[in-house]
């Protein structure tokens, strides 16, 4: 072992005298530690967040979609063919948006109804796999048995919150209302029809499950007076993340009046948001880390003052000013290193189990810390990425040798004759 690593571990042993310096010691110590722990978690809740709601998002809307700037698409069947030959798409579907109310029984709400096609809607969304009721397929019109009998009325797929919301459950029935009624001698008249509650999704975001409403693609189609037309098509693509230069190549090949836009740039202002709070967060709690670097200097300050007679004998041995700096440094840094895994260590234990953490919590103080009509999630998100823990470590271990420096120089121009003047 060096000899400066030595003294060093020496010095960090506590003596009867020297137990207000020991006690800073551990100060700085569990400083560093809960401005470790403290990071670790939050980055790992905001990535957990990020995560999830890219999971979300790619699972309800599709990965690049393809609009017409005025108007509908007309021949989406042959722009759906075009579209498929484009290098790395994977699947295509048309889909018709509109703004609907729905009324079941007293209740009302305004929802986004979708259009689409059962058969080629799932190759391109995860909309079958979120049905908890009822399946996808159930969106097609049944012919009655008997040619006598009266058709029945067609079906809709809703979200597990606006069911509740409206008190619905599989096989009832509500009306649907569109504002772009018929046009009379009276004025405009909104159009109403009745759907068949043939399904329930859960997508696990509070936001889709309360405002999104599914029908068949011809089924929408009749009932906005739509012809045969569609709002746009919804493509699959095999990599997500590299949507920006397709969406470049869709726009070259169609030209005007078609346009495509990617998954990222129509949640540009929430996944911006998403970065820019993580990124605050990482510098926020990073001055937790500075403050205990500064109680690490703070024990160093104080240790040079005790051991000036120590720092003259040796430089009166021949240790160099570099050795003295270097015993005073190491110091530091093993207060630093020590604060540092016992940071991360309980940072990752805490991030690893954050879900049955947040639930104890919550049934012992009977206060919910987690809105998910907020947050538009049902479940408390962590996911702990290596980098960041990577990341987080090296800052703690650099602020900690950076808050070493100045009193080991200190340390190391003492002269030794004034050191022992006294002596």
């Amino acid at each position: 072992m060096p000899y400066e690593l030595f003294i060093g571990l020496r010095y960090l042993k506590a003596k009867r005298k020297s137990t207000f310096i020991s006690i800073i010691t551990f100060i700085s110590t569990a400083g560093v530690t809960l401005g470790v722990m403290a990071l670790i978690i939050v980055l790992a809740v905001m990535t957990g967040f990020e995560e999830d709601l890219k999971d979300k998002i790619l699972g309800t809307n599709a990965h690049v979609v393809v609009l017409k700037s005025v108007g509908t698409i007309d021949n989406y069947q042959s722009l759906m063919t075009r579209l498929k030959k484009v290098p790395g798409v994977v699947a295509a579907t048309p889909f018709i948006y509109s703004q609907v109310m729905l009324s079941g029984g007293h209740n009302v709400s305004g929802v986004v109804l979708r259009g689409v096609d059962p058969t080629t809607d799932p190759l391109v969304t995860n909309l079958k796999r979120s049905m908890v009721e009822g399946r996808l397929a159930d969106l097609e019109r049944v012919p009655p048995p008997l040619a006598s009998q009266a058709p029945p009325p067609p079906g809709i797929i809703i979200g597990r919150e606006l069911a509740k919301s409206l008190n619905l459950y599989l096989g009832d029935t509500i009306n649907v209302i569109s504002p772009l009624g018929n046009l009379t001698p009276l004025g405009m008249v909104p159009k109403m029809r009745t759907f068949r509650v043939v399904g329930i999704f859960n997508t696990g975001m509070f936001e889709y499950d309360s405002t999104l409403a599914y029908v068949d693609l011809t089924e929408a189609q009749q009932f906005l007076s739509l012809g045969n037309v569609v709002t746009g098509i919804q493509l699959k693509v095999k990599d997500v993340y590299q949507t920006g230069a397709m969406v470049r190549e869709i726009n070259r090949l169609l030209g005007f009046p078609y346009y495509a836009r990617d998954w990222m740039q129509m949640n540009k202002n929430i996944l911006f948001a998403l970065k820019t709070e993580k990124m605050v967060m990482f510098i926020i709690l990073t001055l937790i880390v500075l403050v205990a670097a500064f109680g690490i200097a703070s024990t160093l300050f104080m240790v040079v003052m005790e051991k000036t007679k120590d720092i003259a004998i040796l430089k009166s041995m021949g240790a160099t000013g570099r050795s003295i700096m270097k015993i005073f440094v190491l110091e530091g840094l093993i207060i630093g290193v020590s604060g540092t895994v016992f940071g991360v260590l309980s940072g990752l234990l805490i991030a690893c189990n954050l879900q049955p953490i947040v639930d104890f919590i919550q049934r012992w103080t009977g206060f919910e810390l987690f809105s998910k009509d907020v947050y538009y999630l049902d479940h408390f998100p962590s996911r702990v990425e290596p980098t960041d823990v990577i990341m987080v470590s090296v800052t703690a271990v650099i602020i900690s040798l950076l808050a070493t420096l100045y009193p080991s120089w200190q340390a190391s121009r003492l002269p030794p004759a004034e050191a022992i003047r006294y002596e």
